[in-house]
């Protein structure tokens, strides 16, 4: 008995971390940013309830499907250096248990929104839907999975925008944008640098059906070049100062630099830059939206 009870408190926190992995915490918590920044930006009066069932709300949603779909994807996953071990593909949380988690999160999540308002949740359930059940199965068929999977991940800042002005105007559609095609290069940048892991799990991504890397860089180049005037509108409605326009436009140049460089080299190094540009590029960007109006 003793040491059975020993291992069962021993395995317990591997067993809890096993599940924040299926949350996906710092995606998650990158979510949460978002909503809250689309809050924060909507016009109208600090609500600290609403506030409250946003952020959580928004954490348990997205947690939720991050968990839905490594149940779906627990097949590919196995035959990926990068997610093999994640605790469904390597066998340490049963699928069943896995999908009724996520599931369970959704469901809260969802339910808590809704205290914010009907839009409000209504947003958060069209994100969970589409992510787990429109771009998980089309990362299996097409390329353009990348474009679909791009509009759950633009949805946080809008469903802000909702709690707090309760309704969608042109500032919710103008984040949405930014959200938008602020992802499509990050992902292509992951993309071109785990590209031999997809293959391997048998993915049609853009960066594996492109082996020379063309139309990824194009793509990359287009996207980073659109993402320039979009931050600068949104800043616009949004009433952002000169500190955030000179901002914007600084990180904008940059980024789009790092994307024509990677279209030039098309190399894993080119990739790394941009990705790491991407990742410190969103929360400069929306800091500044959100402090400097």
């Amino acid at each position: 008995m003793g040491v059975a009870r020993t291992a069962a408190i021993e395995a317990a926190p591997t067993r809890a971390n096993d599940f924040l992995v299926l949350a996906k915490i710092r995606i998650t918590s990158l979510v949460v940013v978002t909503a809250a920044v689309g809050y924060a930006l909507a016009p109208g009066r600090f609500d600290a309830a609403v506030f409250f069932a946003l952020v959580v709300g928004t954490g348990l949603v997205s947690a939720g499907a991050s968990a839905l779909n490594q149940v779906w994807e627990r097949d590919t996953d196995a035959r990926m250096d990068r997610t093999r071990n994640r605790p469904v593909p390597a066998g340490r949380i049963m699928p069943s248990d896995a999908r009724n988690f996520g599931l369970a999160l959704c469901g809260f999540g969802i339910a808590l929104l809704a205290a914010a308002n009907p839009l409000t949740a209504a947003l958060g359930l069209l994100a969970a839907v589409s992510y787990v059940l429109a771009y998980t199965p089309l990362k299996r068929r097409s390329s353009l999975c990348t474009i679909v999977g791009a509009i759950p991940g633009a949805l946080p800042p809008m469903m802000g925008w909702a709690a707090g002005r309760g309704t969608l105007d042109a500032g919710a559609w103008a984040l949405f944008a930014l959200m938008f095609l602020w992802q499509l290069p990050h992902f292509l940048a992951i993309g071109w640098i785990y590209r031999e892991d997809y293959a391997r799990a048998g993915l049609p991504m853009l960066t594996v059906t492109d082996p020379d890397g063309t139309s990824t860089g194009r793509q990359m180049v287009l996207y980073s070049a659109a993402l320039l005037p979009v931050t600068l509108f949104a800043g616009s409605l949004v009433l952002a100062g000169p500190a955030y326009l000179g901002s914007a436009i600084a990180l904008g140049l940059v980024f789009f630099a790092c994307a024509v460089r990677f279209a030039r080299a098309k190399s894993v190094s080119a990739a790394r830059w941009l990705f790491l540009v991407s990742v410190l590029y969103l929360p400069v960007l929306l800091g500044m939206m959100v402090f400097d109006r």
